[in-house]
């Protein structure tokens, strides 16, 4: 029964690390995206949707391979595949904030 707890206390720690990560870039991206609005062509060619998906498609891959990089592991394709899933829930969180994940966290959890 121990080693569950422990288990399931090691399994939070993963999550709330997660999600500080997310958090983190998706603060990254609400501020180069608020930048990048202020530039006018780019403001008039792009709706700021469209730049927050894209800033996030290039930031998340980018945080991942230096992560790899600096603790030395290889990237493998499952690596780079999550780090374009977590790109959308970056832009989701960066455009939206919190309120819309935990709505759609609700949905999908159903709590006991």
């Amino acid at each position: 029964m121990e080693i569950l707890n422990a288990l399931e206390i090691e399994a939070m720690v993963d999550v709330t690390k997660l999600v500080g990560v997310i958090g983190l870039l998706a603060f990254i991206v609400s501020c180069i995206a608020e930048v990048l609005k202020h530039v006018k062509w780019l403001d008039d060619v792009l709706p700021t949707g469209i730049v927050v998906i894209v800033l996030s498609l290039v930031i998340c891959p980018m945080a991942i391979f230096g992560m790899l990089a600096y603790a030395g592991q290889s990237i493998t394709w499952f690596m780079v595949f999550a780090s374009f899933i977590a790109a959308f829930i970056v832009a989701l969180v960066a455009m939206d904030g919190w309120e819309r994940v935990t709505e759609l966290a609700g949905k999908l959890i159903k709590r006991k």
